[in-house]
């Protein structure tokens, strides 16, 4: 979109939500707002361009932390001694810094406790809905010091909610400076009732029925250390506290060595650097057979969870070691009953990562009902990225993990956490959705704490066409609670549109009302993705436009007035029309056939959106056309009369034909001659 001088913020409010009220509550269309000039919320400047992609003066800061931490399985304890390496690339001189503590969501005092009245934003499987959810102390920050010429000193700082401010000496300088700050620290590990991070203990059985499989603690470690704060171009600091929607983070390189229990399996995101010291020659004679197998290859069994042999020593401690270079988080998991398995993926160019799935026997499956379970989730995961790593960008990391643990449903970078009883269809999608996280937002890096649609819905909407192929579409078309949950797309996204409480995709993520935050961010942000390729510009056009954006904002971090110009500048359309009446508002889509007179058609349009429409005309004689609508057609009126070039006389008429459209009101869409 071409650079235009920017209004006053209040004025550009006033024009793309106030007017546009008012014109849908007269229920009459006004060209005038839908297509008048839309300034972007982020202007063009040397940072950010005028197609979309990175400006010539773009920066980012970097941050890699060295991570030493112990499980105390006995205490539900995480020690851990932290050095992030901070460096700032910005122009600015930084006279502090800004540190997330996102286990302190869990105090008695966090703004989260208080704003859901005790209790904290809860995932599935998480603790029951009454009553108010437990509590811990947070971060117990032991020591906070920096280096200065070799040696550590203790710095000031200040802890407020689920941040720390660190204040520095002397003001770190732009363009490079560097620093790095060491934290030690320990926290209790909260229960199942934790939600992303969680430790809990299996059942033993399947399908709640009583069984004697083994038994034991499977600890998901997410949010498990302090990470910097973003400091970008956009705001300065982004200090938005963690009170439950997700997360913005800075790239880098992150070295961690976790010490747990030497029965213990660890599933770590990165790779594995110390194999020899953790597993036992036989499973390392699996492993290196996995890297090279397109068939899943068993590294651990269910049958060997409680032999001594499938660890290299019985008593004591080890220490996993791993590594993972240009990522933004990352997440580990530990028990002594993982069942684990392997495939290699194949990636383009040549290149290969590893497909790994951890689990308790009782997942193995099948189930009652003969559901595949997870002895199949490695495929899944495969798939998942050979698919996605071929039609949109390349998987860039040397493993993609899976895990069947309590933390169910959540994402990091190279690993995902997902539910013990998981099977079917379900297990499927939510391996997918999962996984496909890792494109959207571990590559692409946009701020989730405040435009959930950027990863939530891209990631969902590159999640449809995965279920529609994966083995011959098995479990497809994706009809689950992320998109169109029972029925189709058309019809169940005017559940969102024709709810007055239903706030628009640019919400703040956390705002979003608990029954409203999949059918908005999830499935309205994946439907306009669709809308987008498949009615507006076309999947040629589309899949050029939105690679490329990937690709320009690949470990980097887009706001969605990036998003909206590099899908324009590519795409070759002004979209301004679509971007004010599905992200910025929630605007109704109804085109009408008025009447049918003298051999010609009225056709009104009702709504405030506009999408290019199709409409079908079938004559006495028994034969048909198809007319294509261009947005264009409402660009100055709201009423189009058409007459056939043929001179047949028309019999009857029908906007929409293909059920592609989001219309409103489909009582009005087919009318038939007098």
């Amino acid at each position: 979109m071409p650079h235009r001088r920017s209004l006053p913020l209040f004025f550009v409010a006033a024009c793309s939500l106030a007017l546009p009220a008012l014109a849908q509550s007269a229920n009459s269309y006004d060209p005038r707002t839908t297509f008048a000039p839309l300034t972007l919320p982020d202007p063009v400047n040397a940072y950010r361009s005028s197609n979309g992609a990175p400006g010539p003066a773009y920066w980012q800061n970097e941050a890699d932390y060295e991570l030493h931490a112990q499980l105390d399985t006995s205490a539900k304890v995480l020690h851990t001694h932290e050095i992030i390496t901070y460096t700032n690339n910005s122009p600015d001189g930084l006279p502090s810094l800004w540190i997330q503590l996102d286990q302190n969501i869990y105090r008695k005092d966090s703004r989260s406790r208080e704003m859901y009245g005790s209790g904290r934003p809860r995932r599935r499987n998480a603790a029951p809905e009454d009553g108010p959810q437990p509590a811990t102390d947070g971060y117990v920050l032991d020591s906070v010091a920096i280096e200065t010429q070799g040696k550590a000193e203790k710095v000031d700082y200040v802890v407020s909610d689920t941040r720390l401010q660190v204040r520095l000496p002397e003001a770190l300088r732009g363009h490079g400076g560097q620093i790095r700050i060491r934290i030690d620290y320990h926290y209790q590990i909260p229960g199942p009732w934790g939600g992303r991070t969680s430790w809990g203990t299996t059942t033993g059985s399947v399908d709640d029925k009583p069984g004697d499989l083994p038994k034991g603690d499977i600890y998901d470690m997410a949010q498990w250390f302090p990470r910097m704060c973003v400091y970008d171009d956009l705001r300065g600091w982004d200090t938005l506290p963690y009170i439950g929607s997700e997360f913005y983070l800075e790239y880098g390189n992150i070295d961690y060595f976790v010490t747990v229990p030497a029965n213990m399996i660890v599933a770590g995101s990165g790779e594995l650097v110390n194999p020899k010291d953790v597993l036992t020659p036989t499973e390392i004679q699996r492993f290196e057979e996995a890297k090279k197998s397109d068939k899943t290859v068993v590294i651990r069994g269910a049958s060997e969870v409680t032999s001594p042999a499938s660890r290299p020593k019985q008593s004591g401690d080890l220490t996993w070691h791993f590594r993972m270079e240009h990522t933004r988080d990352v997440a580990w998991s530990a028990s002594p009953v993982f069942v684990w398995d392997a495939a290699r993926i194949n990636l383009p160019d040549g290149k290969t990562s590893l497909a790994m799935s951890f689990y308790p026997p009782e997942s193995v499956g099948p189930n009652s009902k003969g559901e595949d379970a997870w002895a199949h989730s490695t495929e899944y995961v495969k798939d998942t990225v050979e698919h996605f790593s071929k039609q949109w960008y390349p998987y860039p990391w040397p493993a993609a993990i899976n895990v069947a643990g309590f933390s169910t449903g959540m994402e990091y970078p190279g690993i995902v956490f997902d539910g013990i009883p998981d099977s079917g269809a379900f297990l499927f999608w939510v391996t997918a959705h999962e996984i496909g996280h890792d494109w959207f937002p571990m590559i692409v890096g946009s701020n989730e704490r405040r435009h959930a649609f950027m990863d939530e819905g891209f990631n969902t909407f590159i999640d449809i066409d995965e279920s529609a192929t994966f083995a011959g579409g098995k479990y497809g078309p994706k009809r689950d609670s992320e998109y169109s949950a029972g029925g189709e797309p058309p019809d169940m996204i005017l559940k969102v549109l024709d709810n007055p409480d239903a706030p628009t995709l640019m919400s703040r993520a956390d705002g979003y009302p608990g029954n409203l935050g999949h059918p908005v961010s999830y499935f309205k942000g994946a439907y306009g993705m669709v809308l987008l390729r498949e009615q507006i510009l076309g999947p040629e056009r589309f899949d050029w436009a939105f690679r490329k954006y990937i690709r320009d904002w690949a470990f980097k971090h887009p706001s969605p007035s990036d998003f909206f110009r590099e899908i324009e500048s590519e795409g070759g359309e002004d979209l301004s029309y679509f971007w004010r009446g599905w992200y910025l508002n929630n605007w109704k889509f109804d085109l009408a056939v008025d009447s049918i007179a003298d051999n010609k058609v009225t056709i009104s349009n009702r709504g405030q959106l506009v999408l290019p429409a199709t409409f079908e005309v079938k004559f006495t004689d028994g034969t048909s056309e198809r007319e294509k609508l261009p947005v264009e057609t409402w660009l100055s009126k709201g009423t189009l009369v058409w007459a056939p070039d043929n001179g047949k006389k028309i019999a009857s008429v029908l906007v929409d034909p293909d059920h592609v459209l989001p219309d409103d009101d489909r009582s009005n869409n087919e009318k038939k001659a007098e």
